[in-house]
């Protein structure tokens, strides 16, 4: 898995400019619908999570899947709902930086309700040591199986693919239009993430699309707070007891905040929508009306593609490559890929 990781990082490095090139196949008709696809597709996670987990856990003593009894519990509900009202009342009344952090004064306050229930627990945080540093390579040198970095490529393939969708969708909520080198430049980032993250023994890495909805939420766009944001997790990383106290968040708490941060990835799609002529180009309508039924594929009906070849599971299992295929496609076919000659300007941020 190591190897792996490290040479699709590599990949995804060289690779990256090639995939950027593509920027002219996304107009606001294709880029809109992948947007919203991907702010859809993420909304069952925070449903799940505000009902308390996932509604199927494997039985312990049997290794089979059963019910779970606690999900959909009222005291979680209640909770997640709870959260939820505290963001909206703190975003609407609240000013300047108690607005910013709207979302995590909500969860505050749904994390200190769930502690007063009870429902919170420290199990193993006396055993957690205070301080401990990662080592590079701890489990021995990875094994570079060309199967296994065939297979991973691939799916540092439908990464970046799903990573083009959040940068337009990041670039529509800071005011700035990105360029070819903008993209190249984010998907090798998340390429060199990879990279690194083979020799630290972790998995790949990914753009996370929680946190556009973020930015929509808070209307904070600066970069400084990514960095500040990386040196927490790195806190993280070498104070576990500090990452186990986060960890212990029940799901259901984070579930109040989610709803409105997919959410906001959702609304951005169909604010970028509002731009694609819908009204008299009825062509996109098909666009917008196919690729966002594609990409509910995988959600509504996950063993639809269960017959086909497995080497193709990471590509028909990801909603938002189904929609990007999809949208790119009958664009190419219905307009004839038109795109305006400014789409490759950079235009000044906004906001910063």
């Amino acid at each position: 898995m190591l190897g792996s990781g490290i040479a699709a990082g590599l990949f995804g490095m060289l690779f990256a400019p090639l995939v950027s090139r593509a920027l002219p196949l996304f107009p606001p008709v294709v880029t809109g619908s992948i947007i919203a696809v991907i702010g859809i597709s993420l909304m069952p996670v925070a449903i799940n999570w505000s009902a308390g987990g996932q509604p199927r856990i494997r039985d312990a003593a049997t290794g089979l899947m059963v019910d779970n009894p606690a999900y959909g519990a009222p005291e979680y509900l209640a909770i997640a709902a709870i959260v939820l009202v505290v963001v909206l009342a703190v975003t609407r009344f609240g000013r300047g930086f108690l607005s910013n952090v709207a979302v995590l004064v909500g969860m505050g306050a749904g994390f200190a309700i769930a502690m007063a229930l009870g429902k919170v627990s420290f199990d193993g945080l006396a055993d957690v040591p205070w301080m401990s540093v990662v080592t590079p390579l701890h489990f021995g040198m990875p094994i570079f199986d060309p199967i296994s970095i065939a297979t991973m490529c691939l799916v540092m393939v439908v990464v970046m693919v799903e990573s083009l969708g959040m940068f337009l969708a990041l670039g529509e909520l800071t005011g700035r239009r990105l360029s070819r080198d903008d993209l190249t430049r984010g998907l090798r980032t998340d390429g060199l993430g990879t990279l690194i993250g083979g020799f630290l023994n972790t998995f790949p890495h990914t753009s996370f699309s929680q946190n556009v909805g973020l930015v929509g939420v808070t209307g904070v766009k600066s970069r400084w707070v990514c960095v500040a944001g990386g040196a927490i997790l790195m806190a993280f990383g070498l104070f576990p007891k500090m990452a186990l106290i986060i960890a212990s968040v029940p799901q259901y708490v984070l579930g109040g905040a989610g709803l409105v941060m997919f959410g906001m990835v959702a609304a951005t799609g169909i604010k970028i929508l509002l731009a694609a002529d819908l009204r008299n180009n009825r062509f996109n309508l098909y666009i917008v009306a196919l690729s966002v039924g594609a990409g509910m594929i995988p959600m509504v009906a996950p063993k639809f593609f269960q017959q086909m070849p497995h080497a193709l599971e990471p590509l028909l299992h990801s909603g938002i490559l189904l929609s990007a295929i999809t949208a790119v496609t009958l664009n190419l076919f219905l307009n004839g890929g038109r795109r305006s000659a400014s789409a490759d300007v950079i235009e000044p941020a906004l906001a910063h």
